[in-house]
């Protein structure tokens, strides 16, 4: 459909044509192309009441096809009530009307209200209306109109002053949506309860202490939010909400909930987190989509609170930290504190004796901060959190949050911590967030270093003088007997059960592959380990199944060994004839005198030890895929990632709508916290100071369960303007080499027996026409001077490292722009000039916001804090690793020029070092 007409140029009103503006027709702006198809957007150009009313005086017929209208709340009052009346007039067809406010801001940048407080009453002969939002206004009572309008389906009032809803709602017969979070509403109408065609109910955010009976009648409802309220009760009419499959009830006062919602059919969430609930239903408290966190549960009620008339205890105070804060206090009434890195962490009333202030830091995972087993997993990054050591009158609670492992049979997911310059693992709770999110909730006495492990099932048990029976929870065959007088002392002893078999779904055919037999068969791996003596008074019995497919009537015993290793060393031994093996139908039994690992073998090999050594380390490996992809508006900007075979396929769909390159890597094997780089070559570099980059080649580390995925900007030093480079990037395993070797000399070492080399990916750079630069893309549209933001002493972010922020921004460039301080407006400039090139909005949203800040202190901070904002705070964590490796760079210039007396003198001196672990002999 055309524009609209342009109309005339507006004229200026004097003081004395105030009383003209709203009943004279105003003389008409230079109208741009705001209609759309069959929507009409006024809300992001200012004076748009002034635009609709001309448009009205004008009588177009395209207004008569208009569906959607939207105005911002921020007119003046009389021109908007007035531009309004016209509405039902002028648009008839109209089935939306959009009148929010929030688009501008106050000097510190915070959303300001709406100046719409009513609406006129024609309005109520919108007889088509089927969407209405009024949020982020001024409204005080829901004007008369609303209710009116017969045909309305969704209703948005949100962040307004209301206090309450008249009765009237409930004459909507064909309201489905209703969202009137943050107002001030204490009680709610009786006749909701009449609205039979509701679905969606949003009351968070306000001052209600009680619901009416009656909104048990909402037959349809089946998201109802009622968070952050003043509800000590519920009724028991929630519990015939039969189509509910969402209730939030998370942060009010509640004491009990009704027993009855543990039966509803349909209910797949019940969030009752941070209440005062001291106990609930037994069917509720084991469902498994109830969250109960943040609880008293099973704690008793202080006789004080029982005497009427005692005074409430405050609330304890939530903190919500944004990326700005590294910090935050804890006081002795205690808090709950959620972190930028979505840690969450609660302390107890009395925790503390007096005020502390804790410190936080989330590093990236590498070998020296992750103590693994050979047969562990990491889950997640490493949470720092200080002071060191410092012990709490109350444990304090900790959520960390990661993604589940595949396998999860016969193993287990824990929290590790450094306590005492030793590793342990803490007893782990899993909360679930999402279908693909846990949370890993633990109790800690006292602060230190924090990570996620998978590791296998662990049983442990006090062994007394008299004896005992130890038996794993994961494969109940595999027992301990300890005789009495096996101890003269009690000592603690611990099992884990490795079904590596389970953990490597090909290893059975690795296996037999290995042995080149197909009739081979190996049981679960036995880790036993004790403290105290190393050994034991009398024997102790260890009973093992025997390996898959082999029974105690048809085995043939010189096929069966019994392999032995001691940590830390990798040899296996074959003990078969200094044992004496008693067999079973399913099972294998012998004694030992001290503890170590062992493995049952079915082979007719008889060397069996070097075999075991090589299996082991097989059967731990990763089969993974290499890709490099270029993105294809801007083929500089090269996407490095470590796969899973078994993810290879679903991340390619999901990354080639924007991105295209060769096909991945053929299969490569490596091990958990494996270390490797990615070499570019033949003319090709990388365009950035990087943390994670020595000497053009990037760092990586393998973890099979995080994303080992990096962007970077690559150049040359070739001419492009003559023709296209062809370059490559290959991967090799460990450290950056001290001397990195010649692209020649790569070449031949990739030959030998123990060749480094992985895979090689080819790059093309496309020649480039005309005056086009590199770095920018083709239709940038886009000229950059050389830019820098910051400071020596800070850190800088050069042009290549905003380059790199714009490429990973993607759809959420918008939300970081707004909070960076951009208009509605300037966004809308940039759509528009940029049309169908996303990355060309991108760049110069955020070019040309960094040359207004060029010279201004805190502009890296106000883009780190943006990012945060906007929940990138995966690019936030990439620009501090960029200021960071800035930084001491430029305390290493200071020093080698001899203007600063040392390390410990130099600004910005790490206050912590991360620990250097040892080796973790765990399974």
């Amino acid at each position: 459909m055309a524009a609209v007409e342009e109309g005339p140029e507006p004229q200026a009103a004097g003081a004395g044509d105030a009383r003209d503006a709203t009943d004279a027709v105003d003389a008409g702006p230079r109208v741009p192309p705001l209609l759309a198809g069959n929507r009409l957007s006024l809300d992001l150009y200012p004076e748009g009441c002034r635009w609709l009313r001309h448009l009205c005086a004008q009588q177009h017929p395209q207004l008569l096809e208009v569906e959607f209208l939207q105005l911002s709340g921020h007119e003046d009052p009389q021109l908007l009530e007035a531009t309004l009346a016209r509405v039902p007039r002028s648009l008839p067809h109209l089935r939306s009307l959009v009148l929010k406010g929030g688009q501008c801001r106050d000097a510190l940048g915070a959303c300001l209200p709406g100046s719409l407080t009513t609406l006129p009453s024609s309005l109520g002969g919108l007889a088509r209306l089927v969407h209405l939002d009024l949020s982020f206004n001024s409204l005080e009572t829901l004007p008369d109109c609303v209710p009116q309008m017969r045909g309305l389906g969704a209703l948005l009032l949100s962040r307004n002053r209301l206090s309450e809803l008249p009765e009237a709602l409930g004459a909507l017969p064909a309201l489905t949506f209703l969202a009137v979070t943050h107002n001030r509403l204490q009680t709610l109408p009786t006749a909701l309860g009449t609205l039979s065609t509701l679905q969606h109910l949003d009351l968070s955010e306000n001052l209600l202490d009680t619901l009416p009976p009656e909104i048990g009648g909402l037959s349809s409802l089946a998201e109802l939010s009622l968070a952050s309220n003043r509800l000590r009760s519920l009724p028991a009419s929630l519990a015939g909400l039969r189509s509910l499959r969402l209730l939030i009830l998370h942060s009010n006062l509640l004491a009990s909930v009704p027993a009855g919602l543990g039966h509803l059919p349909l209910l797949t969430r019940l969030d009752l987190r941070d209440n005062q609930l001291r106990d609930v239903p037994p069917e509720l408290r084991d469902a498994p989509f109830v969250r109960l966190q943040g609880n008293p549960l099973g704690k008793a009620l202080p006789d004080s609170c029982s005497a009427p008339g005692t005074p409430v205890v405050p609330e304890m105070p939530r903190l919500f930290l944004t990326s700005d804060f590294d910090s935050f206090p804890v006081t002795p009434q205690g808090c709950s504190v959620t972190l930028a890195c979505g840690v969450r962490l609660q302390f107890p009333a009395g925790a503390t004796a007096t005020s502390v202030i804790i410190r936080y830091r989330l590093w990236l995972p590498e070998p020296r901060l992750v103590p693994l087993g050979p047969h562990d997993s990491l889950l997640s990054g490493v949470l720092e959190l200080q002071p060191h050591g410092a012990s709490f009158q109350q444990e304090v609670g900790l959520w960390l949050l990661f993604v589940p492992p595949r396998v999860r049979r016969c193993r287990e997911v824990v929290v590790r911590t450094l306590s005492d310059d030793s590793w342990s693992d803490l007893e782990t709770h899993l909360e679930e967030e999402a279908p693909k999110r846990l949370w890993a909730h633990c109790q800690v006495p006292h602060f230190s270093w924090f990570l996620v492990v998978s590791r296998p099932v662990s049983n442990a048990c006090l062994v007394p003088p008299e004896g005992t029976l130890l038996f794993s929870s994961g494969n109940p065959g595999i027992k301990v007997t300890f005789p009495p007088g096996a101890t003269e002392e009690p000592c603690h002893v611990r099992m884990q059960v490795a079904c590596l078999l389970q953990v490597v779904h090909v290893a059975d055919r690795e296996l037999q592959a290995l042995l080149g037999e197909p009739a081979a068969a190996v049981s679960p791996l036995l880790c036993l380990s004790q403290s105290g003596p190393s050994g034991f008074l009398r024997p102790v019995t260890v009973q093992l199944p025997l390996p898959p497919g082999i029974t105690g009537l048809s085995l043939d015993r010189s096929h069966l060994h019994l392999l032995y290793q001691a940590p830390p060393t990798a040899t296996w031994d074959d003990i078969t004839a200094e044992v004496a093996l008693e067999l079973t139908h399913l099972y294998a039994r012998f004694q030992v005198m001290h503890f170590s690992w062992y493995w049952l073998w079915y082979t007719t090999k008889t060397c069996v030890g070097d075999l075991a050594r090589k299996a082991w380390a097989r059967l731990r490996l990763h089969h993974v895929n290499l890709i490099a992809l270029q993105r294809r508006r801007d083929p500089e900007q090269v996407l490095l990632q470590c796969l899973p075979r078994h993810k290879v396929d679903a991340t390619l769909r999901r990354l080639l709508e924007r991105y295209h390159g060769p096909e991945p890597s053929d299969t490569v094997e490596m091990f958990e916290g494996e270390k490797f780089f990615a070499a570019f070559e033949r003319g090709l570099d990388v365009d950035a100071d990087r943390p994670d980059c020595v000497e053009g080649r990037v760092c990586f580390v393998f973890y099979s369960h995080l994303k080992n995925v990096k962007e970077v900007y690559v150049t040359t030093t070739l001419d492009r303007q003559a023709q296209a480079v062809r370059g490559q990037v290959s991967f090799y395993r460990g450290p950056v080499p001290e001397e990195v070797p010649e692209e020649a000399e790569a070449a031949r070492q990739r030959r030998g027996a123990d060749a480094l080399w992985m895979a090689t990916l080819p790059i093309k750079l496309p020649r480039l026409r005309g005056s086009e630069g590199p770095g920018l893309g083709r239709g940038a549209g886009l000229s950059l001077a050389p830019l820098n933001l910051g400071d020596a002493e800070t850190g800088f972010l050069t042009q290549s490292n905003l380059l790199n922020v714009a490429g990973r921004l993607g759809p959420d460039w918008p939300a970081v722009a707004l909070h960076l301080g951009l208009s509605y407006q300037e966004l809308q400039r940039i759509r528009h000039k940029f049309r169908d090139d996303l990355d060309g909005q991108i760049r110069h949203m955020l070019f040309s916001w960094a040359e207004r800040q060029a010279g201004q202190p805190g502009a890296v901070g106000r883009l780190m804090q943006a990012l945060e904002q906007s929940d990138r705070r995966d690019v936030a964590q990439e620009v501090r690793a960029i200021l960071e490796l800035g930084r001491r760079k430029y305390q290493d210039g200071i020093r080698h020029t001899s203007l600063a007396p040392g390390d410990d003198a130099s600004p910005g001196a790490s206050a912590s070092q991360p620990p250097e672990p040892a080796q973790a002999q765990t399974c």
